[in-house]
């Protein structure tokens, strides 16, 4: 039984890593400065380059803590980015307190309904929701929507972000009925609010896409799946990242249906564009690789796929940290290959590792 697995490009609508500043600033040269540190830190955060950017996020929080007082808003912009490359890396024990404090900072100063508050319960949410811990999540993606709703109207683009995350997380333990109508409420808002071919309605119809894809409705995800990706290639162009995504997700919808030769050239696609973009070392490259593999070890091509995973596996190790839990899912794929192809003692190394890891995200 094959139960290697995809590593998924996300397709969720993401919360805003840096918000709007405070008016008020001790000095406005050192708010200038900062300002461009946090710019720098998103850039090399969209990027990949997380030991980088970790240290200029490091570099704006201490700057801002020190004019400004470790209450001020903009103290909690700086720990939501810092958080942010933590998070991107599987380390969610430093993450988890940085948005905790993010968080109390704004409630505190900003008040409990204030739109910047609601920004930081999805992300906090969205840790954990990675992490498994639903129950945790679910209240904060509804208080969150609800904050949104209430200061920004009904019909508000980010309310349909608040949708699509609370839809995300049913999704994520299977609860499709309950995720449905909100995936589909966001859709139509961003359609209404936004226009038919804006970018949060090829995500929103990805992501309903992806809905349908899971449950094996695939008459209605194609259709959803092509519409999002000419969305993203008129107004992104052909080669842009987002344009990649979009072309693993339908990847993966004609590779469940055993589809192959129309998988095929779409997955090098995107790998093409994922090297030529975010270059060959990026975490989005390793997951294209994964998933071009997988797709040669489902037809019995096995020494096709090997490379791709030791390459897939180097990148998410270097990128992500040795104990992230995408590299646990390298680490199991390119065992089972090892065990299918009679190479156990291969195998076994990488199959304790990947538990270890494992038992660590628990």
């Amino acid at each position: 039984m094959n139960t290697n697995k995809r590593i998924n490009p996300s397709i969720a609508l993401a919360l805003l890593l840096l918000l709007g500043t405070s008016p008020v600033f001790a000095a406005a040269d050192t708010h200038a400065e900062w300002e461009q540190l946090n710019k720098q830190s998103v850039e090399l955060l969209d990027g990949g380059h997380y030991a980088d950017g970790i240290v200029v996020a490091k570099k704006a929080l201490a700057l801002i803590e020190k004019n400004a007082g470790e209450s001020d808003p903009d103290v909690a912009t700086s720990l939501n980015n810092l958080a942010g490359f933590y998070y991107a890396q599987g380390q969610y024990a430093q993450a988890e307190p940085l948005y905790k404090r993010s968080l109390a900072i704004r409630e505190k100063a900003l008040g409990a309904d204030h739109p910047a508050v609601a920004i930081g319960l999805g992300n906090l949410a969205k840790l954990y929701q990675t992490q498994g811990q639903y129950a945790q999540a679910e209240p904060l993606f509804k208080r969150s929507l609800a904050i949104l709703e209430k200061a920004l109207g009904a019909d508000h683009p980010d309310v349909a972000t608040g949708l699509n995350n609370l839809a995300e997380l049913y999704r994520t333990q299977g609860q499709y009925a309950q995720a449905e109508p909100l995936y589909k409420r966001s859709l139509a808002i961003s359609e209404k609010t936004l226009g038919a071919g804006h970018l949060d309605v090829a995500k929103s119809l990805g992501n309903l896409a992806e809905l349908y894809r899971t449950q094996g409705q695939y008459a209605q995800a194609e259709p959803l799946y092509k519409r999002s990706l000419a969305i993203l290639e008129k107004a992104l162009g052909a080669s842009h990242p987002d344009v990649a995504t979009s072309l693993n997700n339908l990847v993966g919808l004609y590779k469940d249906q055993g589809q192959y030769t129309q998988a095929e050239p779409l997955y090098k696609r995107s790998l093409t564009i994922g090297e030529k973009v975010l270059g060959a070392g990026h975490p989005y490259v390793a997951t294209s690789l994964n998933n071009l593999a997988l797709l040669y070890y489902d037809q019995g091509q096995y020494a096709q796929a090997e490379p791709l995973y030791k390459r897939s596996l180097a990148i998410l190790e270097k990128g992500l940290g040795e104990n992230h839990s995408d590299v646990a899912t390298s680490l199991e794929n390119l065992a089972e290959l090892y065990n299918k192809t009679d190479r156990a003692a291969l195998a076994a190394p990488l199959e304790k590792r990947a538990a270890a890891i494992r038992s660590i995200k628990r």
